[in-house]
């Protein structure tokens, strides 16, 4: 198929997570790392977590989909991956009768783009085969955590809202505790088995999804294998005989040999998060990742020597002069893909979706283009340490005061949307309607211009079926992302916090703010490691040593994913 193009800063975008689900059921919230110091989201009530004792009583069954087997199994914390050929006169049938009832729903749920016409064939479409009236306020998904703080702050809020790991700061958490509805009633235990594609969800992504003691939000999994590829030009890779480095040295010897100013050509973008894995820095999504217990002694990723060491290596990039000068920008930096794709820089980290949507870009129009991802190494050209992220980071909340015949429309809706690849759900949710949104060529569907236009990042933001890969159009592609999921996943470890929702204090709101900025000046030569020190001494001062002591009684109390 021909995917919609994806727009990205330097950065991984956030854009760039929901690029692909047009057809891949990817792990969309992955990857993205929220660079701040530890202790940055706080809710300002009932903060902490589930105990696994409550969560036991709280979480649904989980009874695995048999509907469709994946060609490539979940390995390692992978996706499960499909690298065939799709037969449409062979789709399964996972939604056998209409649970919807025919009520309207209001749903709030960030978009990238421009979104279609609300009464347009694709959203009548979902709505006829689901039983309800889904009526979407997409909102802008660049400004979204600014609309979410407005209408969580107000009363008049829809039936359902979806909220990303990313947005889940200030009051956000406190606002999603007392705000919206406990499903537990509804799914937790055996209950889930009313609705076949929620019960096969990952009990992890569940987990995920308590707050302030209740089953409250609707996820989306992920794997839980970071979702940050060092991507880089294979094509040219051959053709000048370059060889993957295995070590931070071996890396800046390539990167001096690839660049030539004088042709416009670099080694790289901004390297700090492939650093950050080289060097073993505790990672992920979500800042509770961040904290590990070590030798009895719980500690920050900010006030480890990796931390150091890494923003060190990604300085010195900087400083030889092999970064290409739009990294120089940040987040003011341009789209990377056509300057990749013009070959000015051969490697730069972004999501795992862009290896399929900077594929897709350049089909046509450059054959040769080929974009692979380049296997992580450990700085000192051993194997790398890794650190897992969450296994769900978008969900979807139903409001409080919402009658009990919109909750079961909402599940009937998200029933239909977690339905597994290979399925006439899946199919709908992910391409619409076929003669209208798509055709199949050779077993490829491709959307018109119409099914760009409408099946966008709508009903797939409400609930989706276990992570899974799967292009169609580019079937190595697929295959490849899943390899290297499960050969990373072999060095992945879970941090003390992997899986737990917590809601920090409020007090700790403010407290890292400036760490990533301070990272960035850092890397360009602005500032010094020096000043990262001091930073980290103030933060202790400030509240990272009481933050410390917060985090390590949630360990005491309820145990720790890394034991």
């Amino acid at each position: 198929m021909t995917p919609n193009a994806a727009s990205a800063s330097s950065g991984p975008s956030r854009r760039s997570f929901l690029a692909s689900t047009a057809v891949a059921t990817a792990a969309v919230a992955g990857g993205m790392p929220l660079l701040a110091a530890c202790g940055g989201s706080g809710s300002g009530s009932r903060d902490g977590t589930t105990s696994a004792k409550d969560a036991k009583k709280i979480l649904p069954a989980f009874v695995a989909s048999n509907v469709v087997k994946p060609d490539m199994p979940a390995k390692n914390g992978s996706a499960m991956g499909f690298t065939g050929k799709l037969d449409l006169a062979t789709l399964k049938t996972s939604v056998t009768k209409k649970l919807g009832k025919g009520g309207k729903v209001t749903i709030m749920s960030p978009f990238w783009g421009s979104p279609p016409q609300q009464n347009n064939a694709y959203y009548r479409a979902m709505n006829d085969l689901i039983g309800v009236d889904v009526v979407w306020q997409n909102q802008d998904g660049n400004t979204y955590d600014q609309k979410l703080g407005a209408v969580l702050a107000s009363s008049d809020i829809p039936d359902v809202v979806v909220v990303p790991g990313w947005n889940m700061n200030g009051k956000i958490p406190s606002a999603i505790i007392n705000k919206f509805a406990d499903l537990g009633p509804y799914l937790s235990g055996d209950a889930v088995k009313e609705f076949p594609n929620l019960a096969a969800i990952p009990t992890d992504a569940w987990q995920r999804s308590l707050f302030g003691g209740k089953l409250r939000g609707l996820p989306q999994p992920a794997p839980y294998v970071t979702g940050i590829v060092p991507l880089y030009r294979k094509d040219v890779f051959d053709k000048e005989g370059y060889e993957i480095p295995r070590s931070a040295d071996e890396f800046m010897a390539l990167a001096k040999e690839i660049t030539n100013a004088k042709a416009k050509r670099w080694a790289c973008l901004d390297m700090k998060w492939t650093a950050f894995q080289n060097f073993g820095v505790l990672s992920g999504s979500e800042k509770p990742l961040w904290w590990n217990l070590v030798d009895g002694k719980l500690i920050c990723r900010i006030e480890t020597e990796e931390y150091l060491e890494a923003l060190e290596w990604a300085r010195k990039l900087f400083a030889a002069g092999v970064v290409h000068p739009d990294s120089e920008l940040g987040k003011n930096a341009p789209d990377p893909g056509p300057k990749f794709a013009a070959g000015e820089f051969l490697i730069y980290p972004n999501n795992i979706s862009q290896w399929w949507s900077r594929t897709g870009e350049q089909a046509s129009q450059n054959p040769e283009f080929k974009i692979w991802g380049m296997d992580i190494w450990g700085h000192d050209g051993g194997n790398p340490d890794l650190w897992a992220d969450q296994p769900a980071g978008i969900f979807a909340f139903i409001n409080k005061k919402a009658s009990e015949s919109v909750i079961r429309d909402v599940l009937a809706v998200a029933n239909v949307t977690a339905a597994p690849y290979g399925t006439k759900e899946y199919m709908m949710t992910n391409y619409g309607v076929e003669g209208t949104h798509y055709s199949v060529k050779d077993g490829v569907p491709v959307k018109t211009d119409k099914g760009n236009n409408e099946v966008m990042n709508a009903y797939v933001m409400v609930a989706s079926p276990a992570a899974t890969l799967a292009h169609p159009d580019f079937p190595d592609v697929a295959k490849g992302q899943v390899e290297w999921q499960q050969r990373m996943g072999a060095f992945t470890k879970k941090s003390s916090f992997w899986g737990m929702q917590i809601t920090e204090p409020g007090r700790y709101t403010n407290l890292g703010n400036d760490f990533e900025q301070l990272e960035d000046d850092i890397t360009r030569g602005r500032k010094k490691i020096s000043d990262m020190q001091q930073a980290v001494s103030d933060w202790k001062s400030k509240g990272g040593d009481k933050l410390r002591d917060w985090y390590k009684k949630i360990l005491d109390e309820n145990g720790s994913a890394a034991s």
